[in-house]
């Protein structure tokens, strides 16, 4: 029953987030919004929709476990997994911006996400948790993330590219948007179910099954955008759409999610956000490795095999 449960919840959850961005990006078109908005916030969004919703259900449930885990695990499978596919499909080059800017926010993002969490550590209480407040100062950094992405939006060449050109009747595209909406509540609702049996039928915690499974599925649409930008040899695509997405993670989702109910935070999460922390800092030292701001061939074989290394290393402290 609960493979029965996530695996066409994943179905649903990817072609809800496709449907939902075709019709939203026809409808702002039709009222002469630029590519480049709608590039840089429908589309943008499109490939975190699948965490958000999944994490939306899981915070409402109290699935807790499931919430953080799913974050944590889709930041860290974006970098080293996705990552580093797309640099053995293509050799990724990174502009000066992203290496000295959205990299070092990347990993300032996990860097705040691991005080904010450790409150045993700095407060010297019981237990720690992500509470609203929390969530509430997540938020207000993702704000002024979106105001930078505004200010170097027409920087970013190949950004177009990845806008829906479907151009839908109103009527079309607000029946594409509720459908994708449709398709995200019901995915997200299936895999958050799907997951917590899995916890009882595999005797796991919430948070292994979000770090591996959940996570792995709602990383999808990000594989499938860098992937597909790196055999389109448009690289700022690739990579920006990586940091990008793991910004928005922490800062948004995260923080809705806090909002919405607090986040118990478990001492042993902090291997997983030290994992996080160690994945950008390499990210950004393999900048001036090798070929400077390229993520070569070899770079992604290393990401993929220290991913590999990471699950196994899950599976084996479950």
């Amino acid at each position: 029953m609960a493979i029965i449960l996530i695996i066409p919840g994943f179905i649903f959850l990817i072609k809800g987030a496709d449907f939902l961005v075709n019709g939203a990006s026809s409808i702002a078109r039709r009222y002469n919004v630029s590519d480049l908005v709608i590039g840089l916030t429908v589309v943008a969004f499109g490939t975190s929709l699948p965490e958000l919703f999944v994490n939306i259900i899981a915070s409402i449930e109290g699935d807790t476990g499931i919430a953080i885990g799913n974050i944590l695990g889709s930041n860290t499978a974006n970098v080293m997994l996705i990552l580093g596919i797309s640099s053995i499909i293509a050799p990724l080059t990174v502009t000066i911006g992203t290496v000295w800017k959205e990299i070092p926010l990347s990993l300032l993002a996990a860097l705040l996400l691991a005080v904010l969490a450790n409150d045993h550590l700095i407060d010297r209480v019981e237990f720690s948790t992500l509470t609203r407040i929390d969530g509430l100062v997540l938020i207000a950094f993702f704000i002024v993330f979106i105001y930078y992405s505004f200010s170097i939006a027409k920087r970013i060449n190949g950004l177009n590219e990845h806008v829906s050109t479907r151009q839908l009747g109103i009527a079309k595209s607000s029946i594409f948007i509720i459908i994708g909406l449709l398709g995200l509540g019901i995915g997200a609702k299936w895999i958050v179910n799907g997951a917590m049996q899995l916890t009882v039928l595999l005797r796991v915690s919430q948070s292994f099954i979000g770090l591996t499974i959940v996570a792995l599925g709602t990383s999808l649409p990000e594989l499938a955008t860098s992937a597909t930008a790196a055999y389109k040899k448009n690289t700022e695509i690739a990579v920006g759409n990586i940091v990008g997405s793991n910004i928005f993670n922490i800062f948004f989702i995260l923080g809705i999610s806090a909002i919405i109910n607090p986040i118990p935070f478990k001492l042993r999460s902090n291997f997983d956000i030290g994992v996080l922390i160690f994945s950008n800092i390499l990210l950004f030292t393999c900048m001036f490795a090798g070929k400077r701001h390229i993520i070569e061939r070899w770079k992604g074989t290393v990401f993929t095999s220290l991913y590999v290394i990471y699950i196994i290393s899950l599976i084996i402290m479950r």
